[in-house]
């Protein structure tokens, strides 16, 4: 089961050189591997042996990425948050903050195979952190990153003048509320789109978690 490709960022000041894109396409191989794993086997029935065999690299090569297979999912999880705060970005600044939240979310859990592939490996993942502490660590501390990363995000497209708390207050909700649907909709049985999906449970949770926010009553 293949995940959506890697970002390739465009030559000029800031691109990555080609040995970094090697590197980042390295480490989402392993991440993919790791991930399919753990869904088929569970995370005690997984090596670090095991996932560097299924992604085609040497041992010595995993370790140099990663600590411990739980560490190697880390790349295939972050991908999710970096999209959805790309599709923000396409998001003019003055657009009411609420559309721009929603819809970027609802595009980047719905709406492609790829998205919709990739929704089945989280599910599965999830599924295997359940019994995993050291998994469910690495899945919150992706979290907290995508957290922190969709600030500066939010702040673009409400303006300096905005209260950084009702920033930092509104950029916790909404990750959290794709985290919520994430992980309810990873117990159940329902599809990938449509109703019980993890888009529709993301806007209602969005909703529900930003209705009385300041930012969005403006």
């Amino acid at each position: 089961m293949r995940s959506p490709r890697p970002y390739s960022p465009q030559a000029g000041p800031g691109a990555q050189s080609l040995t970094e894109r090697r590197k980042a396409a390295t480490q989402l191989d392993i991440a993919r591997a790791a991930c399919e794993l753990f869904a088929e086997h569970g995370p005690d029935g997984t090596t670090a042996e095991d996932i560097a065999h299924r992604a085609g690299v040497a041992l010595r090569t995993f370790y140099r990425y990663f600590r411990n297979k739980q560490e190697a999912v880390a790349p295939l999880l972050a991908g999710g948050g970096d999209a959805w705060r790309a599709l923000l970005a396409e998001e003019d600044p003055g657009t009411p903050l609420g559309e721009a939240l929603e819809r970027a979310v609802t595009r980047s859990l719905s709406g492609q195979q790829a998205v919709e592939e990739g929704l089945e490996v989280t599910r599965g993942l999830l599924r295997a952190a359940a019994d995993d502490q050291a998994l469910r660590a690495v899945w919150y501390r992706v979290n907290q990153d995508s957290e922190e990363h969709l600030v500066p995000a939010i702040s673009r497209l409400v303006g300096p003048e905005a209260d950084p708390l009702e920033v930092r207050l509104l950029a916790a909700a909404a990750t959290d509320a794709i985290r919520v649907s994430l992980e309810l909709w990873s117990t159940t049985q329902d599809p990938v789109s449509g109703s019980g999906s993890p888009a529709e449970l993301a806007v209602r949770c969005l909703r529900d978690l930003t209705g009385a926010m300041p930012l969005l009553l403006r």
